[in-house]
């Protein structure tokens, strides 16, 4: 919201301590800002900037008197064909393409490997490999129960 925006009397949904609640402005602050009161507890509160404010509680009706503001219906997105198939997490696709390989492969050539299948694809980042790398060895982490197994410097498989 702008400054120019708030009016005093007028209520507002407002940020106070990580909650969305309406207030009313009472009055302009002389440090600046303003002072108003949170409607759900009638406590005092101090809106520093207008950039807490989310925007109008209440519109006025023609003769004046407040009306409650009427929330939008959201429609749900309904998929294409109710058994659409999920696509796989990297490191999913990545045990797919080990189980697949006869070698150790390294974090690089599963990358190819998996989007060349089809298995996944890059979302826009430049490393790719070293996210999965990152993941394999936080996997690693799990010792026994780990689905990787480190063959060699840089190099996985499978643990069968």
């Amino acid at each position: 919201m702008k400054k120019t925006d708030v009016k005093i009397g007028g209520e507002y949904y407002a940020k106070v301590t990580n909650k969305k609640v309406v207030v009313r402005i009472d009055a302009e602050n002389s440090s600046g800002g303003w002072d108003a009161t949170n409607l759900s507890t009638n406590k005092k509160v101090r809106i520093k900037t207008a950039g807490r404010l989310q925007g109008p509680a209440r519109t006025t009706a023609t003769d004046g008197e407040p009306t409650q503001r009427v929330k939008k219906r959201v429609a749900k997105k309904k998929s294409d064909s109710p058994a659409t198939e999920k696509k796989l997490s990297c490191v999913k696709a990545a045990i797919k393409v080990l189980e697949e390989s006869s070698e150790p492969l390294n974090t690089q050539e599963m990358i190819a490997a998996m989007t060349d299948a089809g298995y996944w694809t890059s979302p826009g980042g430049k490393t790719p490999h070293a996210t999965l790398y990152s993941a394999i060895l936080r996997d690693l982490g799990k010792g026994n129960e780990s689905r990787f197994v480190k063959t060699e410097r840089g190099r996985f498989t499978v643990r069968s």
